[in-house]
């Protein structure tokens, strides 16, 4: 049976009306640019556009024509059957557009400052629990971390928290856990990690990374999987074409049902799409072995202390010591 495959532009103008009588009650309801909706079930999702089971015919829709999509009758998306895997939450989440995807998850990913430079982290749990790289923070004690949260009215609002806990370190994998304190009123949105060995990465699969790369904040960048296991000095990396830059260093790698499938630590120096992301199994036994890897403020081996910086004596004179 051949299956008729539509662009959105001649779709006639009763099929575009949402078709809300009932029989898409677990559809996902898709409002366009021009005011029209439809409400189907989502068939497939690539990069550049969603099908959609409308009954009657397949639908295909070009991403850059659509407004909001939403699960069903409600206002929200539907909250996935998450599943408590200790420090780290996984779910079942249905493939979505990079765009919905960004917007779901962006808030949950961190900028990290330390006295000598910046890097990227993730939020795992609603406790405040931040995943970066070990690179980022590297010698240092005096963290912080922005949020950038969304507004009602769609603006981002900055949220800087100082004073983050170090929690466990591990050099070799390139790994660090940081606890942030909470905040009256203020609830972290954290992301998914991906679990069973079949959902890991293949080669070709698309891919997408968010992180500030050079301090611009929440950057996203799309790409594939090159290769699942690249080896580099007794390690595998996921190799992927999604820019990698400094300042995307312990960031999420994502997948197209938005969850994380690395976190992104390196790219090829004078090449272009040659990025890398440590895998989840590594990062797994990192958290589930975290009391191995405890960071002990108290024990010199485990960090630097740094002094303040010396004041000028006369603040009027810039060069005056």
């Amino acid at each position: 049976m051949n299956t008729l495959l539509r662009s959105v532009q001649a779709i006639p103008l009763l099929v575009l009306l949402s078709v809300a009588d009932g029989r898409c009650a677990s559809a996902d309801v898709i409002e366009l640019k021009t005011g029209q909706k439809i409400e189907g079930e989502i068939l497939k999702v690539q990069p550049d556009a969603l099908y959609v089971d409308v009954g009657v015919d397949v639908v295909r829709i070009p991403v850059d024509r659509i407004k909001s999509r939403v699960g069903g009758s409600s206002a929200e998306p539907p909250k996935p059957e998450e599943t408590n895997r200790g420090l780290f939450r996984t779910a079942k989440l249905p493939e979505r557009t990079v765009k919905e995807l960004a917007a779901q998850f962006g808030e949950a990913v961190v900028l990290v400052q330390t006295p000598s430079g910046l890097g990227s982290g993730f939020v795992i749990n609603r406790d405040g629990y931040c995943v970066t790289n070990y690179h980022v923070i590297e010698r240092e004690t005096r963290i912080a971390v922005t949020i950038l949260r969304r507004t009602e009215r769609g603006e981002f609002q900055r949220l800087r928290i100082a004073d983050i806990e170090i929690i466990a370190l591990n050099p070799f994998f390139d790994l660090a856990l940081l606890q942030l304190p909470k905040q009256s009123g203020f609830e972290f949105r954290h992301v998914f990690v991906v679990d069973d060995d079949d959902d890991e990465p293949k080669v070709g699969d698309q891919v997408f990374a968010i992180g500030n790369p050079l301090g611009l904040e929440r950057s996203v960048s799309q790409g594939i999987v090159s290769t699942r296991n690249r080896n580099i000095e007794g390690l595998v990396y996921i190799q992927t074409t999604a820019q990698i830059n400094p300042g995307n260093s312990g960031g999420p790698l994502f997948n197209t049902r938005g969850e994380v499938i690395g976190v992104t630590n390196m790219k090829l120096a004078f090449g272009e799409g040659l990025g890398f992301a440590i895998p989840m199994p590594y990062l797994r036994h990192f958290l589930n072995n975290r009391d191995a890897f405890a960071f002990d403020k108290s024990n010199p081996n485990t960090g630097y202390r740094y002094l303040e910086a010396p004041r000028r004596r006369n603040p009027g004179q810039p060069y005056a010591q």
